[in-house]
C-alpha cells in the first residue's frame, strides 16, 4: 500500500499504476485524510479491503469537468456534503448566509452548492447514466425517509428520490459499504442490493419486501401534521439493530422508499481497526497556499474515544444516526495513535479532547441492550437515570490516567460534553476530582440548556435542581483545589415549549448568576430530531399534545434578548418582553430588577459588569455601546 494521500486527480492516479479507479468519492469538504472526517473514514476503509478510491472534493457544479477526473469508475459513485450538513453549513438559524466555512481551503464559504448532495449526484447523471450513486454523510442519513425541511418550510420527500441515486447508507457506515462494495464486485446489479442493514432503497413494487411496517405515506404526511408526527415516532423508536423492524414509505402506486433495520454496532476489535488504518493525519498539501482546511486545528491533536449517545437529547440528531449504544476504542488503539501524535514537530504537549458525542460514556448503558436492545418505551436518563444504568467512570478514569503519564504530553483536555447527570449518579467521585484537577483549561463547558422544567422535559434533559447541584459540587472541588474554573453554560432559547414565560424565568435565573453568556444558540430545525418535529407539527410526538412553538422571528428575537437582557442593544426586545409577560416587576430600580424604566441614564439595572467578561475584556465595549445607545434615544426625544 502506497502511504499517502489518495488520488484527488488523473496524474495522481496514474503514478499509482491504476487504469481507473472502483469507487469516485465526491465531497462537499475539502479532502482531509485524518480519522475525524467520514470521507477519510470510508475511503480509507474500502482500500483495506482491496478497492481503489479516488477522491473529488468540492467539485464545481456550474460544469460536470470535475465529476469526470477520474473517467468512470468500475463500480461506482460515493457522495456526501461533508461532515456537516450543507444547509446548516451555509445558513445561520436565522436564514442568514454564514460569512465561514470550516471545511473550506482558508475558510472561504461558497464551496459547495446548498443541498449539495443532490446537486452532486444530478451532476453525475448528466454524464454517467448508468454508473450507480450511493450517497451518505450526516446529510443524506437524516434525510433517509420523507422529513420536514426547515430552509423551505416543507415536508420534502426522501433524498433517495430527488437525489437520483440508488441507495443511500445511513448511519457510520463501515460494515454496509463494504457489503455494498462486495456485492457490485462480485457483478450483482444495484438495483438488486435490497439486503443489506443500513442501507435505504427505492422499489417500484412490494412484492419481495418482507416483515415490514408500512409508515403513512408522502401524501398523507404532507396533509396532515398528527401522521407526520406519528410517522416520526415510529421512526425514531427503530434506531436500534437488536429490535428495528423494516419500514416502507409510499409515494405513489409504483414508487415505494424502504429502509432496512440499522446496521450492527461495531464491536471494539473492528473499531480499532477502523482507526489503525493508515491517515496522513492532515488537509491535503494543494490547499497549504490557499490558508489551509481550519477544520483541522481542533481535531489534529484530539483523540476519539467513543461513538453512539444514550444521551437522548431531543434536540440531537445523535440517536438517529450513529443510535444509542455505546461503541468504543481500546486502551491500545487509542494509545497508540496518542503516541503517534505526540512526536509530531507541531504538536505543544496538548492533546485537546479524548471524547466523543459525550465524552464520559465509555460502555452500553447496560448489560440488557446488548442482547435485547434499547428500550423503546424509556430513556436511559431522562426523566432521571434508569435502574439498569450502568454508572461507572473507573476505564475513562484509568486512559485519561494513561494518556497524562505519556512523554511530551503537559495536559490531557475533555472538550467532548460531558453530561453531568450521569456524573453526578456515580458515587464514586474520583473522575469528577480528576476531570476538575487535570482536564480542565480554565472553564468546562456543559449543556444545561434550559433551566425551566417544562422546557427540559421537552428538551428530554434534566430537571434543573440537578445542573444546580452540579454546579455546587463543581464548584466545591475547585475552591477544595484551590482553583478559580469557571463553568460555560450552552444555553438555548426559543426550543418548542418555551413561551416567553419560560424565557423570563431563564434571564431571573442568570440575573442570580451573576452570568450573561456571550453567545445564545436558537433552537435550529434540522432534520430528524424530535425537536424539530415538535416544531413543525406543534404536537409533541411522545404524547400527541399540543405544545406552545415560538416561530416568528420576533418572538424568537424577544427571547434570545432576554437571555443577554443586560446587552444595551436589547433593551428594547426585553421591555417588550417582560411587559408581554406581565413582569412589569422586573423594571424598576430594585436589584430584583432586569432593566431600568425608559428614560433613564443607564438601561441595566445592575451596573457591575459580569466577572466572565471581564476577563475577557468587554467591559469597555459594553460601556461604549451603553453609552452610544442613550445618545440615540435622547436623539429621538429631541426629534
Amino acid at each position: 500500500m502506497i502511504k499517502d494521500y489518495l488520488p484527488i486527480t488523473k496524474e495522481d492516479m496514474i503514478k499509482r499504476g491504476w487504469d481507473e479507479v472502483d469507487f469516485a468519492f465526491i465531497s462537499g469538504d475539502a479532502y482531509v485524510d485524518h480519522p475525524s472526517f467520514g470521507v477519510a473514514i470510508i475511503s480509507r476503509y474500502l482500500e483495506a479491503h482491496g478497492y481503489k478510491v479516488g477522491i473529488i472534493p468540492q467539485p464545481r457544479w456550474d460544469n460536470t469537468s470535475d465529476i469526470t477526473v477520474f473517467g468512470k469508475p468500475r463500480l461506482g459513485f460515493l457522495v456526501t456534503a461533508g461532515n456537516i450538513d450543507s444547509m446548516v453549513n451555509h445558513y445561520s438559524v436565522a436564514k442568514k448566509r454564514r460569512k465561514k466555512d470550516a471545511y473550506s481551503p482558508g475558510g472561504e464559504i461558497g464551496k459547495r452548492p446548498d443541498r449539495s448532495t443532490i446537486v452532486y449526484c444530478n451532476l453525475i447523471k448528466q454524464v454517467y447514466k448508468d454508473v450507480p450513486i450511493i450517497i451518505g454523510g450526516i446529510e443524506g442519513s437524516l434525510r433517509r425517509l420523507a422529513h420536514y425541511d426547515y430552509w423551505s418550510n416543507k415536508v420534502k420527500r426522501s433524498i433517495l428520490l430527488d437525489s437520483q441515486a440508488n441507495l443511500l447508507l445511513y448511519g457510520m457506515g463501515e460494515r454496509s459499504i463494504i457489503e455494498v462494495a462486495e456485492a457490485l464486485d462480485s457483478g450483482i446489479d444495484i438495483k438488486d442490493i435490497t439486503y443489506i442493514k443500513g442501507t435505504v432503497y427505492k422499489t417500484k413494487d412490494l412484492e419481495n419486501v418482507y416483515d415490514y411496517t408500512m409508515l403513512p405515506s408522502y401524501k398523507e404526511i404532507i396533509s396532515s401534521k398528527e401522521k407526520y408526527a406519528q410517522s416520526f415516532m415510529i421512526q425514531h423508536n427503530n434506531t436500534d439493530s437488536v429490535l428495528s423492524i423494516r419500514l416502507v414509505e409510499k409515494y405513489k402506486d409504483n414508487e415505494y422508499i424502504v429502509q432496512n433495520p440499522p446496521s450492527k454496532p461495531l464491536e471494539q476489535a473492528e473499531m480499532d481497526s477502523v482507526y489503525a488504518l493508515f491517515y496522513m493525519r492532515n488537509y491535503h498539501p494543494i490547499y497549504e497556499e490557499m490558508g489551509g482546511i481550519p477544520a483541522i486545528e481542533e481535531v489534529k491533536y484530539s483523540l476519539i474515544s467513543n461513538r453512539g449517545c444514550f444521551g437522548g437529547c431531543n434536540f440531537c440528531a445523535l440517536t438517529f444516526h450513529q443510535g444509542r449504544v455505546i461503541q468504543t476504542r481500546s486502551h491500545k488503539s487509542i494509545l497508540s495513535e496518542a503516541e503517534n501524535i505526540i512526536w509530531d514537530k507541531d504538536f505543544k504537549g496538548y492533546i485537546h479532547d479524548v471524547g466523543g458525542p459525550t465524552a464520559n460514556f465509555r460502555h452500553p448503558s447496560c448489560e440488557k441492550q446488548l442482547k435485547h436492545g434499547v428500550c423503546k418505551d424509556k430513556q436511559c436518563l431522562f426523566p432521571k437515570p434508569c435502574n439498569n444504568l450502568t454508572i461507572d467512570h473507573s476505564d475513562y478514569l484509568e486512559l485519561l490516567r494513561k494518556l497524562r503519564r505519556l512523554p511530551n504530553v503537559k495536559k490531557v483536555f475533555v472538550r467532548s460534553g460531558i453530561r453531568f447527570d450521569y456524573l453526578l449518579s456515580d458515587n464514586d467521585q474520583r473522575f469528577f476530582n480528576e476531570l476538575v484537577e487535570h482536564h480542565i483549561s480554565g472553564q468546562l463547558k456543559v449543556a444545561p440548556e434550559h433551566i425551566s422544567n417544562k422546557v427540559l422535559e421537552k428538551m428530554g434533559k434534566p430537571d434543573v435542581n440537578v445542573y444546580n447541584k452540579f454546579v455546587k459540587k463543581y464548584n466545591d472541588i475547585n475552591k477544595k483545589l484551590n482553583k478559580k474554573q469557571y463553568l460555560v453554560p450552552y444555553l438555548m432559547s426559543s426550543h418548542p415549549g418555551s413561551d416567553l414565560k419560560c424565557a423570563v424565568d431563564l434571564a431571573v435565573y442568570l440575573r442570580d448568576l451573576g452570568y450573561m453568556p456571550e453567545q445564545v444558540q436558537d433552537f435550529y430545525p434540522t432534520p430528524s430530531t424530535l425537536s424539530t418535529c415538535m416544531y413543525y407539527t406543534e404536537l409533541d410526538p411522545r404524547t400527541m399534545e399540543k405544545i406552545f412553538v415560538p416561530k416568528s422571528p420576533h418572538e424568537k428575537a424577544m427571547q434570545r434578548a432576554l437571555i443577554q437582557y443586560r446587552n444595551p442593544k436589547n433593551y428594547r426586545l426585553v421591555h417588550e418582553a417582560l411587559i408581554l409577560a406581565n413582569r412589569e416587576d422586573l423594571i424598576g430600580f430594585g436589584k430584583e430588577c432586569l432593566i431600568r424604566p425608559k428614560g433613564n441614564k443607564s438601561y441595566s439595572n445592575n451596573n457591575s459588569q459580569n466577572k466572565h467578561n471581564k476577563n475577557k475584556g468587554k467591559g469597555t465595549n459594553i460601556a461604549k455601546n451603553k453609552r452610544k445607545t442613550i445618545r440615540n434615544v435622547h436623539k429621538k426625544k429631541k426629534k
